[in-house]
């Protein structure tokens, strides 16, 4: 089961929020006796230029103490993971990745590749746009997703299934969540005919 641990507050940057540590969320997982597969990042950004680099140490360093749990941490902002990586701890628990929206984005990539995270992961969602040429060498796990909501802006088939087949090319595990879209229950995950579940071998091993 995978449980959503909020390090941080609402992401709304944009309307001038702006995120709030909450301390008492910190040690959490040193409680869950249970291991469990945890994200990180709902709605927030561990890595916003906002949060300490003493308190993103203080997580990571909860994260290495709860060996028996998987951590799943995402963030947009790869410069400054890249930044703060040789000062954090990389246990094998602790899986990051980067959101890769379009091919804009794909730099982001390039930061994640030259962490020294054990398993890296790309988290392809919403996706807004083709990304050919993916450079997967040293990811360990693709994501693609549709936006969805009120407004959620379309997705191309063809953009997911060449993701897909460059995946299969590498060797790199893929998982589709959705296609997104106003209604995503009703779209569904169906990719020609199969959902696509894989998963990193780090996951399969442990």
């Amino acid at each position: 089961m995978t449980r959503r641990l909020q390090a941080m507050g609402q992401r709304n940057y944009v309307s001038g929020f702006k995120p709030a540590v909450h301390e008492h969320a910190l040690s959490l997982p040193l409680h869950w006796k249970k291991p469990r597969t945890v994200f990180v990042n709902s709605m927030s950004d561990l890595f916003h230029r906002d949060i300490s680099g003493d308190f993103i140490q203080r997580v990571f360093n909860v994260m290495w103490q709860a060996d028996w749990h998987v951590f799943q941490v995402l963030t947009k902002r790869s410069e400054r993971l890249l930044e703060l990586s040789d000062h954090l701890p990389w246990p094998d628990n602790i899986w990051m990745g980067v959101s890769v929206e379009n091919a804009d984005y794909a730099y982001r990539i390039d930061d994640l590749r030259a962490t020294s995270a054990t398993t890296k992961f790309l988290s392809l969602e919403p996706l807004l746009g083709p990304i050919p040429g993916l450079n997967l060498e040293g990811i360990d796990w693709v994501i693609v997703g549709g936006e969805s909501g009120p407004g959620a802006r379309p997705m191309d088939p063809s953009w997911v299934t060449d993701i897909r087949d460059q995946c299969a090319k590498a060797g790199v595990p893929f998982f589709f969540k959705q296609w997104g879209g106003v209604r995503k229950k009703q779209a569904g995950r169906i990719l020609e005919g199969r959902t696509w579940d894989d998963m990193p071998l780090a996951a399969i091993s442990g």
